[in-house]
C-alpha cells in the first residue's frame, strides 16, 4: 500500500500548485478512491506532447488507484475557450468537433489504462440543458467575478470586445465539476481561474469542493513559448518515429530535463541520477537520446524507437555532427529567408555565398538538403543547419 505521503510524493511530481493541498491530503487519508477529472477541448485533431503533460499526471493518479475521467469538451469546444486570448475566438462548428474528438480517444489510451478510464463527452448533460437551466446556472455566478480573471480583465480595460458567451465558458467547464462530482481536477496554469470556478459552482450546488492542481505548459521545441502547433515548435504524438525522435533530440540540454521530468515515467531518482552522470562527464547527447527512445517508443513501438535512432546515427553522428556546435537564437520577424539566416548565424560569408551552397547541395537542416533558395524559416522554430561538411549551428527563431 502507498502511503499518504509517498502518493503526495508522486502526485506533486512537476506540478506548478495545488489548492488546496491540506484537502487533498484529507481526501487521501479517507483510503477510498478519488474520482480525477480533466477534461479536453477537441479544438485539432491531433494531441502534441504538450497535451500529455496532463495525461500522465492523470497516469499516476491512476497508478495510484483512483478513478481517472477523461473529459472530451465537444460542447464546450463550440463556445471557444478564451483563456489567454486577446480577442474574442471563432467557435467550431459540430461537424468539426466530432471529427477531432474521435482521434482523442485512441490517442490518450497510449498512456491512459483504458480499463480504468471513464471517458466522459460534456454534451451529454449540457446538451439536454433547456434556456432556462442555462439562465439558472449564469446566476450563479457575477460579471464582477468574471472580470477578476487576468485575460477579461486585461481585454476590458484595453477597450476590446468579451462576447457574453466567452463568460459561459468557465461556467461550463465548472458545471463539468458538478455533474462529474470530481474529487480533483487537473489544468494548465492557465486554467487556474475555470478550475476554481468549478469549485466554488461545487459548493453551490452542495458537493464537496474540488481539489484543483496545476500543470505548468511545456515549452516547445525554442525552450521559449509555450508548446503550440500554430508555432510550429510541437512534437505531436502521431509524429512519424523519425521526425520525433529528431524533434526531441534538436531541444536544448537544459530543456531536456523539463521534458524528462514532465514527460517521462522514469522516476525522480533515476533522472535525477542520470543528471549526476551528465555532470560527472556523460555527454548529455546520451542523456537525450534515453528521452527520445522512451517516447518514440511509447507513442510508437520500441523497435519503431531502435529504428529511429539507427536512422539518426545515420544521419548525424556518421555525418560527424560536433558535439559542441554553436547555439544561437535570432529574431525572425515575420519570417527569415535562408540565405539571412545562414549570413546571420555566421555560418556563410554573405547570402550570394548562400545562395551558392544551397546550388551546390551544401546546405542541409536536420539533415535534410535544402533545395528551395526561396525558403522562409518562421519563428518558434529549433533546427540545426548545416553548410558543407564542418559548419554546424542549432539555431532557434524567436
Amino acid at each position: 500500500m502507498t502511503s499518504v505521503a509517498e502518493a503526495m510524493e508522486l502526485i506533486k511530481r512537476g506540478a506548478d500548485e495545488i489548492l488546496l493541498e491540506e484537502g487533498l491530503v484529507k481526501k487521501l487519508e479517507r483510503g477510498k478512491p478519488l474520482r480525477i477529472k480533466a477534461g479536453f477541448d477537441p479544438t485539432a485533431p491531433d494531441l502534441h506532447l504538450g497535451h500529455t503533460v496532463l495525461i500522465n499526471k492523470l497516469r499516476q493518479f491512476q497508478e495510484l488507484g483512483h478513478e481517472v475521467m477523461f473529459l472530451i469538451g465537444d460542447f464546450t469546444a463550440m463556445i471557444g475557450d478564451p483563456t489567454g486570448k486577446s480577442a474574442t475566438r471563432p467557435p467550431l462548428t459540430r461537424d468539426e468537433v466530432l471529427e477531432n474528438a474521435k482521434t482523442y480517444e485512441h490517442q490518450v489510451f497510449k498512456i491512459l489504462d483504458a480499463e480504468k478510464t471513464d471517458v466522459f463527452f460534456n454534451s451529454s448533460w449540457m446538451g439536454g440543458m433547456s434556456a432556462a437551466d442555462m439562465i439558472g446556472l449564469a446566476a450563479k455566478h457575477t460579471v464582477a467575478r468574471m472580470l477578476e480573471r487576468d485575460d477579461f480583465n486585461k481585454r476590458y480595460k484595453g477597450g476590446q470586445s468579451i462576447s457574453v458567451h466567452e463568460f459561459l465558458y468557465p461556467l461550463v467547464q465548472g458545471y463539468d465539476s458538478v455533474a462529474m462530482k470530481a474529487d480533483v481536477e487537473l489544468g494548465g496554469t492557465d486554467q487556474k481561474f475555470n478550475l476554481l470556478v468549478g469549485r466554488q459552482l461545487q459548493e453551490t450546488y452542495g458537493q464537496e469542493p474540488q481539489v484543483c492542481l496545476t500543470m505548468p505548459i511545456l515549452e516547445g521545441l525554442d525552450g521559449v513559448q509555450k508548446m503550440s502547433k500554430s508555432l510550429n515548435n510541437y512534437i505531436g504524438i502521431t509524429d512519424t518515429p523519425d521526425d520525433m525522435f529528431g524533434k526531441i533530440m534538436s531541444i536544448s540540454d537544459d530543456l531536456m530535463w523539463r521534458y524528462f521530468e514532465l514527460l517521462s515515467f522514469k522516476s525522480m531518482k533515476e533522472i535525477n541520477d542520470l543528471r549526476q552522470q551528465v555532470e560527472q562527464g556523460l555527454n548529455p547527447r546520451d542523456a537525450k537520446v534515453q528521452l527520445a527512445m522512451e517516447l518514440v517508443g511509447r507513442f510508437h513501438t520500441p523497435q519503431d524507437a531502435e529504428r529511429a535512432n539507427e536512422s539518426f546515427v545515420a544521419r548525424f553522428r556518421k555525418g560527424a555532427m560536433p558535439d559542441d556546435m554553436p547555439e544561437l537564437e535570432l529574431t525572425a520577424g515575420e519570417g527569415m529567408p535562408i540565405a539571412n539566416l545562414l549570413k546571420e548565424a555566421g555560418l556563410v560569408s554573405s547570402t550570394s555565398e548562400a545562395m551558392r551552397m544551397i546550388k551546390q547541395g551544401a546546405v542541409k537542416i536536420d539533415g535534410e538538403r535544402v533545395e528551395d533558395k526561396g525558403l522562409v524559416m518562421q519563428a518558434g522554430t529549433t533546427h540545426i543547419y548545416q553548410v558543407g561538411k564542418r559548419r554546424f549551428a542549432r539555431v532557434t527563431l524567436a
